[in-house]
């Protein structure tokens, strides 16, 4: 059996259509849902890191030793902290496009059953 060669290939993957999803607002809604679950996960995380970090302070005489913890623990609260604000963003913006939807989709139907009911010569 012979192996496939790339232009074999590529004319493989070009004959089968890809399926393409379309965004319903049930999808929305449960990325929506998802999405700020994992933000306020991170919140609590965040919340959990930081007082960690109040309650142990370093000790040490070296400069260089407590500056270094001090970047090392901004840096730590911060990416947790991005994190909760880029999935809550997330959230919103899912929401949001899954409201749309919904009027979007009210919109089409009522526009449908006008039509429906005064056909045009």
């Amino acid at each position: 059996m012979e192996k496939p060669t790339l232009p074999d290939l590529a004319a493989d993957s070009e004959a089968k259509p890809k399926a393409r999803l379309t965004a319903t607002p049930l999808r929305c809604f449960t990325g929506a849902l998802t999405a700020g679950t994992f933000s306020l996960l991170a919140y609590r995380l965040t919340l959990s890191v930081a007082t960690t970090f109040a309650n142990k302070p370093v000790t040490s005489d070296n400069p260089a030793v407590v500056n270094i913890s001090a970047a090392v623990r901004t840096l730590v609260t911060g990416i947790v902290a991005l994190g909760a604000g880029v999935f809550g963003i997330a959230a919103l913006g899912l929401a949001a496009l899954g409201i749309q939807l919904l009027f979007k989709s009210v919109r089409s139907a009522a526009t449908e059953t006008d039509t429906a009911k005064n056909p045009e010569p």
